[in-house]
């Protein structure tokens, strides 16, 4: 596949929501990630036995997770120049999705998400320089302000670029990633824990939130579909 031809199949979260046959599957930051309850490790494991032989399994390699009582599966394209989405994709969800079925395993769509550390910086390639080789994590997609875990276990981090010092608000807060279906319970449940509500200008794509002691997070999601749009 060329260059062009691997522009023109990238995929936005929207459209991945708005795609029939996708219900079991969340857009959470990057990637589409999905959370199945298999009940034990046993399960489990003949579930990640079955989605490393289904046939588009070999050349988009999904991330597996495999727990005691679940597996998450995330499906993401990492090349040089892109960290997200593609076409492909769509296929292989509706594929590990049929295998889940197929064992018995349900989908819980509502148990996916994704946390970001985001640092807001001054001199941006020397604060990155530092954390890059701290976490020992690496550029994403060329990128001079996003680093990721080579592993694809560790959260990712964000530099934020500042022009001038912003001393009424936190250089590091976290970034909390949620199916577009649970961010009201989320924000609702931060709330009811002593959180408040510092910013909601972006919403429904990002909340502002804060601690009781004036630490900042943000809530996002990733692409809702319309609500006239089938999943």
């Amino acid at each position: 596949m060329n260059h062009a031809e691997s522009k023109a199949r990238r995929m936005r979260p929207q459209q991945f929501h708005e795609t029939v046959g996708l219900g079991d599957w969340r857009v959470v930051g990057e990637g589409a990630c999905a959370y199945f309850r298999t009940g034990s490790f046993a399960v489990g494991a003949r579930f990640v036995q079955t989605i490393s032989e289904l046939p588009g399994a070999g050349g988009d390699h999904p991330d597996v997770d495999l727990r005691q009582d679940g597996v998450t599966v995330r499906l993401i394209t990492v090349t040089d120049d892109y960290y997200g989405l593609t076409e492909r994709h769509v296929e292989l969800a509706r594929q590990i999705s049929a295998a889940a079925r197929a064992l018995g395993v349900p989908a819980d769509p509502s148990a996916v998400q994704t946390v970001q550390v985001t640092v807001d910086a001054l001199a941006g390639p020397r604060v990155v320089a530092f954390w890059r080789a701290l976490l020992g994590y690496q550029d994403r997609a060329n990128s001079g302000e996003d680093l990721i875990d080579p592993r694809r276990r560790g959260a990712p981090f964000y530099f934020q670029h500042m022009d001038a010092p912003r001393p009424q608000r936190n250089r590091v807060h976290v970034d909390v990633w949620v199916p577009y279906d649970q961010a009201e319970a989320r924000i609702a449940a931060a709330l009811a824990a002593g959180g408040r509500l510092v910013n909601d200008a972006d919403a429904p794509s990002n909340w502002v939130l804060a601690d009781p002691e004036g630490n900042e997070a943000c809530v996002g999601v990733a692409g809702p579909p319309g609500p006239a749009d089938a999943v």
